[in-house]
């Protein structure tokens, strides 16, 4: 049931979701939405989750995530929960490197509050096109006291890319993005690190193979097998 919908950005809401989210096990995971007068479902990662709640950040894309924009508190969804598989903090080390781009970034917040808890001493990264983009910052920032912020146009933060942000000395590092961003962190990171991909979803359970990933052992699905996949299996087109 939806406890609250609203606004936060330039077409991106937050909502939170009253039920049962017992599913839900690791930071990445998602939830699949079916939309009234959809065919396909919604899939949606998870921003955080507490004792019967679970909060998602989403952008609208097209017209379905448009009708989600305007639900209200009290309806009722058809959820699918806790899908795909999500992120590690058992290989983070002491001084792990989180980077989000654009609404890559709110998948990330459950993650980071998980380290931060292990007493992991975190770096954020978080990176946007332009100023109206931006979110979360204020919550990040209550999490961590390393979070640096990039716009590709430089009107917030520094101006550029997230790579131009990376430091040196982390232990490992996670990212959520565009595929983009993460070749090019992957590129320039000097540890292994888990990568959380977006795409394209059919089924959201592994059926269709329609959001398939080439790795070092064969095809495997973001669905299914993903999101989340470690940086030295993925083999980049």
């Amino acid at each position: 049931m939806v406890a609250s919908n609203a606004r936060i950005a330039d077409g991106i809401y937050r909502m939170s979701l009253m039920g049962d989210v017992s599913d839900f096990r690791n930071p990445g995971q998602f939830m699949n939405i079916n939309i009234d007068g959809k065919y396909l479902r919604r899939p949606i990662s998870v921003y955080d989750k507490r004792e019967g709640l679970v909060e998602i950040i989403y952008k609208i894309v097209g017209s379905g995530t448009g009708l989600m924009s305007g639900y209200q508190k009290g309806r009722i969804l058809d959820v699918l929960c806790g899908l795909g598989n999500g992120f590690d903090t058992s290989a983070s080390g002491e001084r792990p490197l989180v980077i989000g781009g654009g609404v890559g970034a709110p998948p990330l917040y459950w993650l980071v509050r998980k380290l931060t808890g292990e007493g992991k001493k975190v770096t954020v990264i978080l990176g946007f096109n332009r100023k109206d983009d931006v979110i979360l910052t204020e919550e990040f920032s209550e999490l961590v006291q390393d979070l640096r912020i990039s716009t590709a146009d430089g009107s917030y933060g520094e101006k550029g890319f997230v790579t131009a942000l990376m430091p040196e000395g982390y232990t490992y590092y996670y990212a959520c993005g565009p595929e983009p961003m993460l070749r090019a962190v992957h590129e320039k990171a000097s540890s292994e690190g888990q990568l959380s991909f977006e795409a394209r979803m059919g089924c959201g359970f592994g059926a269709c193979m329609g959001c398939s990933c080439r790795t070092i052992t064969g095809y495997k699905r973001i669905c299914r097998e993903g999101p989340v996949l470690t940086s030295r299996e993925v083999l980049w087109k």
